[in-house]
């Protein structure tokens, strides 16, 4: 399977959904990067909705973790998703930018 990029997001402070594993498909999220634009420190949430599900205490990957003003962090979280499941982002403003970095496999 060979690695790409899944989804590129500038976030907005809803919930939106970076990615969603197409129909008869196999995910494996390896990498996601959280970008932060602004000069000053903010917090991102990352979300996972398996069959995008009503959001719930559970699925959150991330909650308002902090990142520094003008920082970059990188997640390599080797997440599965089956067809359908979504991952959704935020931030405490819209200076932050999301990327996420995989596989897809047909199934």
């Amino acid at each position: 399977m060979p690695y790409k990029v899944l989804g590129q997001l500038a976030a907005t402070t809803t919930a939106t959904a970076v990615y969603t594993v197409p129909a008869s498909t196999e995910t494996v999220v390896s990498t996601i990067t959280v970008a932060n634009r602004s000069a000053s420190a903010r917090t991102y949430r990352i979300i996972l909705r398996p069959n995008d599900e009503a959001l719930d205490n559970k699925h959150y990957l991330a909650y308002d973790v902090s990142i520094a003003a003008s920082d970059t962090v990188a997640l390599t979280l080797g997440i599965t998703m089956d067809a359908t499941d979504k991952l959704y982002v935020s931030g405490s403003t819209n200076d932050l930018t999301f990327n996420v970095f995989g596989s897809e496999k047909a199934v």
